[in-house]
């Protein structure tokens, strides 16, 4: 009954803090656009006098253009467009169908909930590449608390229109960085494209039998599986369809929501300030540095309802290779200083790159041998059964 009553505050937590993120986003959004749009029209309507653009419009111009050569790809490269809103059109056509079969749910409601997904998938992707967080919980509730107007009463509807919500801007955020790491690198989109699809159809084939497998020997949920997660969205549809809260939850859910509003919207005004040193009373603090450990209220709330074992293990993770990376280039500082040579603060930001390259290679093992060894687990304990 504690647990259940605390991931209420866990899930205001959640709320709050994405839904401000979100707002920052549009924001940002909408103001870039009036500047692009007032700068179109200052560049389209300006002129020197004897009939021709500025000078200073044509160098940002001929700039612009420049940059652009270098971001665009060849054509040949490219997915037509017939095949996005072609592939966008029957993706639709068959979640409305499979939804409607497994659920019941009306496909007008499928559609207004992949409607919805679209710009709600937009600003998570935008907020991913901004702060490397993906606010798919936020947003996933943002769809509930819609769909409790179009489907009042319907828990099982308002659960799926949350996840479509929520998958699709987990995908496209996922689909970002890959594209990204790819346009890095100089590869083709339509052979990333190709290699995705083919992903896509074996991953509905491997994630349900892994789920079967799981759901065979573990109990789902259960004691090693308890699935917080789960619990997360089935309050938040009991909560927007008319279900009472716990008693005496409401002062905490009021007063942590209010207290992690805030915290957004002071790592936006310290993105935006152009001073290197902010000053908090009398102590100094190094900008980037204030960043780096200004609290995540997602990170909170997952602390909130994840095991212990899981929260702790990445928080001495994340602790081990900080200390790590300290150690490491103290000792490079004192050696170089043993030689009467300086660590430039160019040379150190490279060090400190190259060991956190090496920490995520190191954690992507330790992932890859860990889900290896405890799928061969699984297949042993699902065929010994």
């Amino acid at each position: 009954m504690r647990r259940g009553w605390i991931l209420w505050v866990s899930l205001a937590v959640m709320i709050a803090e994405s839904m401000v993120s979100l707002g920052i986003v549009a924001v940002k959004e909408l103001r870039a656009l009036y500047f692009r749009m007032c700068l179109y029209k200052q560049v389209g309507g300006r002129e020197n006098g004897t009939g021709q653009p500025d000078a200073d419009y044509q160098a940002s111009d001929e700039h612009a253009a420049k940059n652009r050569a270098i971001d665009e790809v060849d054509p040949r490269f490219l997915v037509p467009g017939w095949i996005t809103w072609g592939g966008l059109a029957a993706s639709t056509a068959v979640c409305m169908g499979i939804v409607k079969a497994l659920f019941d749910v009306p496909v007008y409601d499928t559609l207004i909930a992949v409607a919805l997904a679209l710009p709600l998938a937009v600003l998570g992707v935008r907020a991913l590449g901004e702060t490397d967080l993906n606010p798919v919980s936020g947003i996933g509730k943002v769809s509930q608390v819609v769909f409790a107007g179009v489907m009042p009463g319907n828990l099982v509807g308002n659960l799926i229109a949350g996840g479509i919500a929520e998958a699709g801007a987990q995908q496209a955020g996922d689909l970002m960085q890959d594209l990204k790491t790819g346009h890095l690198l100089n590869a083709s989109p339509r052979a990333q494209f190709a290699g995705q699809m083919i992903g896509s159809v074996f991953s509905v084939f491997v994630t349900a039998g892994a789920y079967l497998l799981y759901s065979k020997v573990y109990a789902i949920p259960g004691l090693q599986f308890p699935v917080p997660t789960a619990q997360v969205w089935l309050d938040m549809a009991r909560l927007v369809n008319g279900h009472p809260l716990p008693p005496h939850v409401w002062p905490f859910i009021i007063s942590f929501a209010l207290l992690f509003v805030v915290l957004p919207i002071g790592a936006a005004m310290l993105s935006y300030c152009a001073r290197e040193r902010i000053y908090v009373g009398c102590v100094s603090i190094n900008r980037a540095t204030l960043q780096r450990w200004w609290p995540s209220g997602i990170a909170f709330a997952m602390g909130i309802y994840n095991a212990p074992n899981f929260t702790l293990m990445r928080a001495i993770g994340a602790i081990a290779v900080s200390a790590a990376i300290e150690i490491i280039v103290a000792r490079v500082k004192a050696g170089r200083r043993r030689d009467s040579i300086d660590l430039s603060p160019m040379h150190q930001k490279l060090l400190e790159r190259k060991l956190r390259i090496l920490a995520i290679i190191m954690a992507s093992g330790f992932v890859l041998g860990e889900g290896t060894l405890s799928f061969f687990i699984l297949l042993s304990q699902a065929f010994s059964a």
